[in-house]
């Protein structure tokens, strides 16, 4: 057994009747301690036989008595180091979390062969005793006290954990889908509804493992979103609100995508239709125009409790250059 609890070397078992028409990825997941992605590279690599025979798709479900054989290769003990160099803002910090703004183009954790210059790395410089969360049960240790994540080009508020007490009580709140989230999105396009709901599931992309779609496979999610205002002038496009009531990998981008309107900037999920010819230089690098704007949550000492974050100034710059169309207020 490694280190970090997880089991090296190879596994094999008689699938148990409670795993009975579990997926693989899952199964292998629950009886080895990996995550379910690093499941689905062993399965990519051959390393998993079902019966005697090797099996490579992650969607397999099991059957109850079959023969499940997994060589997990040992890993090299890697961890994030702390780094003075990355720059983040906090919002909030108290003896049991943190809210910081993360900014665009900043990753929010690494993974195997990748751990350096991400927020994580930088929140060990200035809370170093996040280190200690995963030794406490509390979290892996590629990514002490992140409970979610932002994408690498969105930018806003992200809460961090800094007791496993904090952990597990903000964990239980994303994964119970009660604390709040609300972005601002420019999306491409003119948005008839002034309200909408998206819900559609969410899973893996089978023509692009890299991509997430929306697809009978995938899990429920569902996303809420109100008209802020209209633009009509370089390109017609719409900022919108949008609150998520679940918390699938790229959700607001593939929802907004999959009815019309992608998210400005978004070249993996919008194509031409994500990126017209934007003013300024915002939209570059991998940059779009998605920010997490507030973050609402009970605090693990009691007491629900909110943050905003305003626009930064490379999302305000864009619209300070198109025309508005609505009389509404644009929120800053």
């Amino acid at each position: 057994m490694s280190d970090d609890g997880r089991l090296s070397g190879e596994i094999d078992i008689l699938v148990p009747s409670a795993l009975g028409g579990e997926r693989i990825d899952k199964t292998i997941s629950l009886v080895t301690g990996v995550s379910r992605s690093t499941a689905a590279e062993l399965l990519a690599q051959g390393r998993v036989v079902v019966d005697g025979r090797a099996v490579r798709v992650r969607s397999l479900r099991l059957v109850a008595g079959q023969r499940l054989a997994v060589e997990i290769p040992p890993q090299a003990k890697e961890t994030p180091v702390a780094d003075s160099t990355v720059r983040f803002a906090v919002v909030h910090e108290d003896d049991h979390l943190v809210v910081v703004e993360k900014p665009p183009g900043l990753v929010v954790h690494g993974g195997a062969g990748n751990l350096r210059g991400t927020l994580v790395n930088g929140l060990l410089w200035r809370y170093p005793e996040l280190a200690e969360l995963p030794r406490a049960g509390a979290g892996e240790a590629q990514r002490p006290g992140i409970v979610h994540r932002l994408d690498k080009g969105t930018s806003g508020l992200l809460v961090v954990a800094r007791t496993a007490e904090a952990y597990r009580s903000l964990s239980r709140q994303f994964r119970e889908h009660t604390a709040g989230r609300e972005y601002l999105a420019l999306v491409a396009g003119s948005v008839d509804d002034e309200v909408g709901i998206v819900e559609a599931p969410i899973g893996r992309s089978a023509r692009a493992r890299d991509r997430m779609a929306v697809t009978s496979l995938g899990r429920m999610a569902r996303t809420v979103y109100q008209v802020t205002a209209r633009y009509g002038e370089p390109f017609t496009a719409t900022l919108l609100k949008v609150v998520l009531t679940t918390g699938r990998t790229h959700q607001v981008r593939v929802h907004l995508a999959a009815i019309g309107h992608p998210v400005i900037g978004d070249d993996r999920y919008g194509g031409s239709a994500g990126r017209p010819v934007v003013p300024g230089e915002a939209m570059s690098h991998g940059r779009f125009f998605l920010h997490a704007h507030r973050l609402e949550l009970e605090h693990p000492e009691g007491g629900r409790i909110a943050w905003t974050s305003v626009l930064p100034p490379d999302l305000t710059d864009v619209l300070d250059r198109m025309t508005l169309l609505s009389d509404r207020l644009t929120p800053r």
